[in-house]
């Protein structure tokens, strides 16, 4: 059994935006988290693609990423994911394979299913697409291609983007990216960050039927981790009211930006809202940092998973920064 030391530690970024601050700052912020990961020693930090909401500005994520990496020098920048629903396999290609052309060695795509976004959004992404049960799978396959050296006689090569052997990743929160993932020797990322109730089962299916490939010669999982450490449980509580509250507005179809942390959920939320949270932070770790160590190894005795991929949703934008010094201490301890 790996521990908190061996396992690798990422951050999921959605540059979240907060109210009564500007879209702008948001992406200024994800470049310094960006750097405050890289100077800390963060194994990657991916962008996930979201789009029509108010609190999320990582939409044009191809975009975005090519800022982190101008403006870092080491760490792995990628999507965790890019909805390929959304997009057509060749134009994926070719925006990862112009990224990873200028920044050799530190790009990566990973894929999601989902389309990221609300049924008409969807519409208006990719008009005239239908997507049917067996277009991902496809959709993966083309763009596996376009990233190898060219086949004999392929007619659509991706330009940058052929033979720059951009890694790909498969994210997925239900059985169907496990199994692919494991048919096509492909690491997998388990969204446990807001959809953990089909984790076990997912990681299970993926390592039993994993056929090694020129990709990986071993199953490779990591598992989304909601992330909250401060001085105390108490403190990590309050400042987490605005995660919660930031669920709460989906759950009410009201998804509005990042708000100030408030005194008393109580008054905010009903018991069966406080369910449906609790449910959906269900492997969060929010408390001192005694608390979320013990918390990260009990998941690691659960699952044992090679890497946690982070995500953070504290208003203040230094004591976000302060969670991630703190949550690398607990990797790496002074010694």
């Amino acid at each position: 059994m790996r521990s908190l030391h061996d396992t690798k530690f990422s951050i999921l970024e959605l540059a979240p935006v907060r109210e009564n601050k500007s879209i702008q700052s948001s992406l200024h912020h994800a470049l310094e988290l960006a750097q405050h990961a890289e100077r800390l020693g963060y194994e990657r930090i991916w962008l996930a693609e979201h789009h029509n909401m108010a609190g999320i500005a990582s939409s044009a994520t191809s975009v975005l990423l090519g800022y982190l990496l101008a403006n870092t020098s080491s760490i792995k920048v990628g999507s965790g994911g890019v909805m390929l629903p959304n997009h057509a396999p060749l134009v994926v290609a070719e925006q990862f394979g112009t990224l990873a052309t200028l920044y050799p060695n530190r790009v990566e795509l990973g894929l999601g299913r989902a389309p990221g976004t609300d049924p008409a959004t969807m519409r208006a992404l990719r008009r005239g697409h239908q997507e049917t049960e067996d277009q991902f799978p496809r959709d993966v396959a083309e763009i596996l291609q376009y990233f190898k050296d060219p086949a004999p006689n392929q007619r659509i090569i991706a330009t940058p983007g052929q033979s720059t052997h951009v890694p790909v990743w498969l994210l997925g929160s239900s059985l169907f990216s496990a199994q692919l993932a494991a048919q096509l020797g492909l690491p997998y990322s388990f969204a446990s960050h807001f959809a953990p109730r089909m984790l076990a089962q997912a990681i299970q299916l993926y390592r039993e039927n994993f056929v090694p490939s020129e990709y990986l010669d071993r199953p490779y999982v990591s598992m989304g981790v909601p992330i909250l450490i401060a001085d105390s449980d108490e403190e990590a509580e309050f400042l987490a009211s605005t995660p919660y509250q930031r669920i709460l507005g989906m759950i009410r179809s009201n998804r509005t930006t990042l708000k100030p942390p408030v005194e008393n959920m109580n008054e905010l939320w009903s018991p069966a809202e406080k369910q449906y949270i609790d449910n959906f932070y269900a492997v969060a770790q929010i408390g001192s940092p005694e608390t979320v160590k013990a918390g990260l190894a009990n998941l690691l005795t659960q699952y044992d998973v090679d890497e946690f991929i982070f995500t953070c949703d504290i208003y203040d934008t230094e004591k976000r920064l302060d969670n991630f010094t703190r949550l690398m201490n607990l990797k790496n301890p002074a010694s």
